[in-house]
């Protein structure tokens, strides 16, 4: 039996990072609260490890109420100080504000009647860039689309969205399929976007 070949930063002693790579990494997300909600865990990876944040995934779905953006953005300093207090997430005072002020950012672009989904996907004409690296290393850092993407979530209020932090989190949705082609996953995932498309 062939052996399943896998993108090299999913290999190593972490299971939880090829169980997300095999089933969710690279699959497109159009769902407005999932996407809030990648993109504030997106943000609290800054300066850590993608398996770190993944571990405390369930820690931050406890503190933040399943990430249910109307109930954080009524969060005031008792919420503040138990967040800063809880061991479940990363408790960096600048990266709890942000998730705090990213839901407000949040609502408000809903209440002007805005898609998060569609404002999001814009960026990439609305369907996935389908990338052909043969190697990781090929793989950037930020894009044009990344940088445009920051640029304008940042005049939306949002914050931790820079270039690199909102690069991560379009291939994690699905924006970007970033999978190397000769991991099994390329082709499913592609599968998956000619199915959204049609």
């Amino acid at each position: 039996m062939a052996e399943i070949v896998r993108c090299n930063w999913s290999l190593g002693k972490e299971p939880l990072l090829a169980e997300y790579h095999d089933v969710e990494w690279g699959v497109p997300e159009h769902d407005d609260a999932k996407l809030f909600a990648k993109l504030i865990l997106d943000g609290a990876q800054a300066g850590l490890s993608w398996v770190t944040i993944l571990k405390k995934r369930e820690g931050y779905l406890k503190a933040f109420h399943n990430f249910d953006a109307e109930k954080i953005a009524r969060y005031g300093k008792r919420d503040f100080d138990r967040l800063m207090n809880d061991a479940g997430i990363i408790r960096n005072k600048l990266k709890i504000e942000s998730a705090i002020s990213n839901a407000k950012a949040y609502l408000a672009l809903k209440e002007r009647g805005e898609s998060f989904d569609e404002f999001l996907w814009q960026f990439v004409d609305g369907k996935t860039i389908l990338n052909k690296w043969k190697t990781g290393k090929q793989i950037p850092a930020e894009t044009k689309e990344s940088e445009a993407m920051s640029k304008a979530l940042k005049a939306k209020g949002f914050r931790f969205v820079g270039p690199t932090i909102v690069y991560a989190f379009m291939q994690a949705v699905g924006m970007v399929n970033d999978h190397t082609i000769d991991c099994f996953r390329y082709e499913q995932c592609l599968k998956q976007t000619k199915k959204r498309s049609k």
